[in-house]
């Protein structure tokens, strides 16, 4: 396998591809020379600072509530090591390897715009721990995504100086043992950087951006198993009708009624009953796929454009201005963030809600339309995919429960220096989860409705739906008698997850919206 080509780090906005080849795939990343000259420059105004009476924010004062306390001249590095220790607080669950990556990714690309004030240094350490595999261990909870993701970020800080722990394996190391075998000395901290290392909104920006590469994935998923339900439902493709789709100019609409009829055209199973009277409507889950599933996109879209500025902002506080000023501001605050987070899972569970309606369909209600209860080949001994259904309920119940936006709540930190916070963090958190019970649930939709189209056989399905029925039977056979359903939904939530299923469907019929 060829080795991956090293990202630059620039300063400027990262694509999604980009940051996913380096948290997930561990693609190599270096700095730009035109960027570590313009991190030395802003670390020289930060020096110049230095030794001055006027009090600066976070390089010669406490922070948060402690900002009016003045640090002595030969504490400042102590103060920059005391941030890192005091603000790693997280508790719960690890995070992900591939979350934290983002993370450190994202952070050093803020870092790289040269308006923090750290040195070349901290960035290349950063770039160390990637690029060596070196993973922090950070508590999932903590941050109230208001001066940025404190307690995450602080954590992953830690680990550049020498302390706290990583992942290994299953379980931990300590961070100082694996610097030591990788010949990487603690980072000793100067003025401003143990301030620069965790205030930023780059945890909630890691997760957003990893969640818009995943349920752009799911998107068209959706749409490729909606078009098998419809097909095996014996459902009609005229409510998808370009002219009709024109009538209600929504994008995200006419994007998913394409993809319908793309995957569907010439299906010789609705060509068999073009003409029957045997319903004059499809149900809603079916006739409005492209309505609900629009909807979705449109809040895709709206996210995408949100964390497509904020992965070219500088979250810092305070910024080094090329004038020299260090000012502090309020841009590390989470609101923009939370707001577009918790509309991607409100978005993400109507997608979850409308796929379990359909499978829900296929398994009762598609007795009306010469299919088993359950899709049982042996019904009443068998139980076939009663219980498949079960877990769609359980997940997509789940989904409402995390869809509750967690951007409204605000529990004032800090004395109240900091009064309003944005939850952001919390909202990211919740958006994950929503998006894996989505998976889960649009592939439990894919097994039933592949079920459903070999019951219709002789007639053979279109070439869209044909070719995701061929990429299922691959790893799950036909249910002919009950097994174990688990198994089975795990094989094909892994088809739905890596984009397997969606490429199938375009290598047949051309690429989709």
């Amino acid at each position: 396998m060829r080795p991956m080509e090293p990202l630059l780090l620039t300063g400027t906005a990262l694509p999604l591809e980009a940051i996913e080849a380096v948290a997930r795939r561990g693609a190599p990343v270096r700095l730009a020379d035109e960027a570590a000259a313009a991190v030395r420059s802003s670390r020289d105004l930060v020096e110049q600072h230095l030794g001055r009476d006027r009090p600066i924010y976070g390089i010669n004062t406490g922070i948060g509530a402690l900002a009016d306390t003045t640090i002595p001249a030969g504490d400042l590095e102590q103060l920059q090591r005391n941030i890192v220790r005091s603000h790693s607080a997280g508790v719960g669950t690890l995070l992900p390897a591939e979350v934290v990556r983002a993370v450190i990714l994202l952070r050093a690309r803020t870092m790289a715009t040269g308006r923090t004030g750290v040195r070349v240094e901290v960035i290349e350490r950063l770039l160390e721990l990637l690029n060596r595999g070196i993973t922090p261990a950070v508590p999932s909870r903590g941050s109230v995504g208001a001066s940025g993701d404190l307690a995450q970020l602080a954590h992953i800080g830690q680990c550049v100086i020498g302390e706290g722990a990583v992942l290994h394996g299953d379980g931990v190391r300590p961070a100082a043992e694996v610097l030591r075998e990788e010949g990487l000395e603690p980072l000793e901290l100067a003025t401003k950087e143990g301030l620069a290392l965790i205030n930023g909104t780059e945890g909630m920006v890691a997760l957003g951006a990893l969640a818009l590469v995943d349920l752009g994935r799911l998107l068209r998923a959706a749409d490729v198993a909606a078009a098998m339900t419809v097909e095996a439902a014996l459902g009609t493709d005229r409510p998808f009708a370009e002219d009709l789709m024109e009538l209600r100019p929504h994008p995200g609409q006419a994007a998913s009624a394409a993809n319908l009829r793309a995957i569907l055209r010439d299906s010789p199973v609705i060509a068999s009953h073009r003409d029957s009277t045997h319903a004059v409507q499809d149900p809603y889950s079916m006739r409005c796929a492209p309505q609900v599933h629009g909807a979705a996109r449109e809040t895709h879209a709206f996210a995408s454009m949100v964390l497509g500025r904020e992965l070219g902002a500088v979250t810092d506080n305070p910024v080094v201005l090329p004038d020299g000023r260090v000012e502090s501001a309020g841009n590390f605050h989470g609101e923009p963030l939370a707001y577009a987070l918790d509309l991607l899972a409100i978005g993400a569970t109507g997608l979850a809600s409308i796929s379990e309606r359909r499978t829900f369909w296929l398994l009762g209600p598609g007795t009306s339309r010469d299919l088993p209860p359950f899709l049982s080949t042996q019904p009443g001994l068998g139980s076939g995919y009663m219980l498949a259904q079960y877990t769609q309920a359980a997940l997509v119940s789940e989904a409402k429960g995390l869809s509750h936006p967690a951007g409204l709540d605000s529990i004032p930190t800090s004395g109240s220096q900091e009064d309003h916070v944005s939850m952001g963090w919390t909202s990211g958190l919740k958006l994950r989860e929503v998006i894996g019970h989505l998976r889960s649930v649009i592939a439990i939709e894919v097994l039933c409705a592949a079920q459903a189209l070999d019951l219709r056989r002789p007639i053979a399905p279109a070439a869209g739906t044909a070719a995701a029925l061929a990429a299922v039977r691959e790893r799950v056979p036909f249910l002919d008698q009950d097994r174990d359903l688990s198994v089975d939904i795990e094989a094909v939530t892994g088809l739905v997850a890596g984009g397997e299923l969606v490429q199938r469907v375009e290598d047949a019929v051309g690429p989709l919206a």
